[in-house]
C-alpha cells in the first residue's frame, strides 16, 4: 500500500497503474484534511485516478485534536471534505496522531479522543482506525487494530506489527516516473481493500524490482556500460530499484538501473539466485545446454519462484545467456527478475 498526498502533486492513472502492474500495490490512501483547516487540493484528483487505475482507495486525516469534542469536529471536517472528494461509501478514513498536541496528552485522553473520531466519521459512512508510530503504543495510546509506522534500515524479509491491519515500512520510496518519495507499507489483512480478499492478479508475479543486499548503511559500486566504476553513484544497502533491463559483461549479469548505470546483480538480493519474472498461472521453458527447450519444464518454472544459479552465465546457442539452475537446466536471462519483461 502506498499513501500519497499534495507532496507527490497530482497522481496520474498511469502513476498508479505502474504502481499496481511492476510494484505489486493494491491499494493506496491519499490525504484529505487537516485539522479543521486544511483540505488537501489533490485529494479528488488522486481518488479518482487511484479508481481508474484499479486500486482501491482510501483517506487519512492528519489529527490536531486535544479533546473529545475537538475530535468529533475533525471528524466532521474530514467526513465532509471526503465526501466532496469522492471518496467512496465504505472506504476506510483514519486518523493519523503523531503530531505534538498528542504528544503532551495523557494515554487515556488520546484514547477517548481516537474513539470519538471513528465513531464520528463512521455516520459519514467510512470505517476508520488509528496511524501512529511504534513508539506511542502503549505509552501515548493504546491501538488493537491499527496502522503502524516504523522503518527498519531494511524491510526485506520482515513482517513486523503483522497483528495490525498494516506496518509502514519506509517513506521515502521511489516510483520511476512519479514525483517525491512514497510511504510504503505492509497490509496484512483485507481492512485496506474494502473488507474484500482482492483478486490474485497472476501478472503480480512480473516485477523488475532489485534490492541492494545488506542492512546497514555500507555502498556499494555502480558500474557503466564499459564495465568501469562509476563515481559518485554508489547505492546505499537497503534500498530498491527498478531494473529496465540485464547487461551480460564478462558473462556476470548486470541490472540497469539507470542511464549508464549498472548494479552488479551480485550486489543485490538476488546474489546467486534467479527469480522468474512471469506469470504465475503459467512458467517459462527451460533449455539444455545444446540450446534445446525441455519439454514440460514450464510446468516446474512457474513465475514467482525462486532457483539456485551460478555467478556467472551460460550464452546457449540460439538462446543466449541464461542461468544454469540445475545439471543440465538453464533459464534465460530475459525471464529474470529485474530484466525488463513486462509479460
Amino acid at each position: 500500500m502506498v499513501d500519497v498526498s499534495n507532496h507527490n502533486g497530482y497522481m496520474t492513472v498511469s502513476n498508479f497503474q505502474d504502481m499496481l502492474n511492476n510494484y505489486g500495490v493494491k491499494s493506496v490512501v491519499t490525504k484529505i484534511s487537516e485539522g479543521n483547516y486544511y483540505h488537501d487540493y489533490t485529494a479528488a484528483n488522486n481518488i479518482s485516478t487511484a479508481q481508474q487505475a484499479g486500486l482501491y482507495i482510501n483517506g487519512y486525516h492528519f489529527a490536531r485534536y486535544t479533546t473529545v469534542q475537538g475530535a468529533i469536529n475533525e471528524a466532521d471536517y474530514a467526513g465532509q471534505m471526503a465526501k466532496a472528494d469522492g471518496l467512496p461509501i465504505g472506504s476506510a478514513l483514519i486518523t493519523d496522531v503523531e503530531a505534538q498536541e498528542q504528544n503532551g496528552l495523557s494515554r487515556a485522553t488520546n484514547n477517548a479522543n481516537n474513539q470519538a473520531f471513528m465513531n464520528e466519521v463512521a455516520k459519514y459512512g467510512y470505517r476508520s482506525a488509528v496511524y501512529t508510530m511504534s513508539s506511542w503504543l502503549g505509552s501515548k495510546m493504546d491501538v488493537s487494530k491499527g496502522w503502524i509506522a516504523s522503518y527498519p534500515y531494511n524491510a526485506s524479509g520482515k513482517q513486523w506489527y503483522s497483528g495490525h491491519h498494516s506496518w509502514q515500512w519506509g517513506s521515502t520510496y521511489q516510483f520511476q516516473g512519479s514525483y517525491g518519495n512514497f510511504d510504503v507499507s505492509q497490509n496484512y489483512d483485507n481492512f485496506f481493500t474494502g473488507g474484500q480478499s482482492p483478486l490474485v492478479d497472476p501478472k503480480s508475479t512480473i516485477n523488475n524490482v532489485v534490492s541492494v543486499k545488506g542492512d546497514s548503511y555500507k555502498a556499494f559500486t555502480t558500474y557503466n556500460n564499459n564495465g568501469q566504476a562509476n563515481t559518485g553513484t554508489n547505492v546505499i544497502s537497503g534500498t530498491s530499484w527498478k531494473s529496465n533491463g540485464i547487461t551480460v559483461i564478462n558473462d556476470k549479469p548486470y541490472y540497469v538501473i539507470g542511464v549508464d548505470t549498472l548494479l552488479p546483480q551480485a550486489s543485490t538480493t538476488f546474489n546467486r539466485t534467479v527469480v522468474v519474472n512471469y506469470r504465475s498461472d503459467y512458467g517459462v521453458l527451460a533449455y539444455d545446454s545444446k540450446g534445446n527447450s525441455i519439454k514440460d519444464s514450464n510446468k516446474v518454472f512457474k513465475g514467482g519462484t525462486s532457483w539456485q544459479t551460478n555467478d556467472k552465465l551460460v550464452n546457449l546457442p540460439n538462446v543466449g545467456y541464461a542461468y544454469k539452475v540445475a545439471t543440465n537446466e538453464y533459464i534465460p536471462i530475459k525471464y529474470a527478475q529485474g530484466s525488463g519483461f513486462k509479460g
